[in-house]
Formats: structure tokens, sequence, C-alpha cells
């Protein structure tokens, strides 16, 4: 009877400092920044307009095509009136609406490299770190898409 009092004294011990820590509540405007994607080869300014939230590539680590010698361009885009607009600057993620819990969801992405638009989703995956970011392309059914990562780019 003793020995398993003491092993429940020890074992609450141990479990305690577990079950204080608290997931910090998630805010419309923490995903608000500048991201590096998960090729780190851009970054993607996200930001708020009016109620929705929307991201645009700020950087590339490659800006210039190799062979044109000029500012790379959406040429993979299938609508040939929009292969010739630049890359940078380029709105990738659009109309994201905070679902008033964890998640920004009913917006789209689009792939430059692929030349198509998704369905999307974003959450922190962890909700304590607000610097590592889930991103969720899919097409009709979440469970049939992408999921990338990017992290906060740090000031």
């Amino acid at each position: 009877m003793k020995i398993s009092s003491i092993a429940i004294v020890l074992l609450g011990l141990l479990i305690t400092p577990f079950t204080n820590v608290q997931a910090q509540d998630v805010k419309p405007n923490d995903i608000v920044g500048v991201w590096l994607t998960q090729d780190k080869d851009s970054h993607v300014q996200i930001y708020k307009e009016g109620d929705k939230y929307f991201g645009k590539i700020i950087w590339l680590q490659t800006p210039i095509d190799s062979i044109t010698g000029k500012p790379k361009v959406d040429d993979k885009n299938e609508n040939p009136a929009l292969q010739s607009r630049p890359v940078m600057g380029m709105k990738l993620l659009e109309n994201f609406v905070f679902n008033g819990d964890d998640e920004w969801e009913d917006g789209t992405i689009y792939d430059p490299k692929k030349g198509k638009t998704y369905s999307c989703y974003m959450v922190f995956p962890d909700k304590n770190n607000k610097n590592h970011l889930k991103i969720r392309g899919y097409i009709g059914f979440s469970l049939l898409g992408r999921t990338v990562y990017w992290d906060r780019v740090k000031k």
C-alpha cells in the first residue's frame, strides 16, 4: 500500500509539468508577416486587406530567368493572357478568412511552378510556435492535396 501511494505521488509529479502547459490563443493577425517557402526559394508576405488575408511574393532567390535574362514570368499559367505577368509581386494566397479558432480557410493558393490554383487552408501545427505555418492545398477535399510548411522570416 505504501509503495503504490508513493508511485502515485511520483507519477503526479512527473505529469504536472506537462499538464500546466497551455496553448496560446491564435489571433487572426498572427499570420501576418513574411514567410520563407518550403523550397527556400521565395519569401511571401501575408497581409490583411479588409477582413481577408492575402499573400504575395516579395523576394525570389533567382528573380531573373537564366534563358531570357529577364525577370521571371508566370509562363506555366494555363491562361495565355497571364503567362507574361511577373512572378515577383504575384499574389499566391487569396481570400482567406480566419475561422475564429485557429485556422485560415476558404482561400486559394496559386502554384507558379505548375500554373495551377488550389483550394487551401492554413494553420499553425503547434499553437505555441507561430513561426511555423502549415499550408494545405487541395482539389475538392482536403484529403486530396499537398501540404507544405513555411517558416517566418525573422527581421
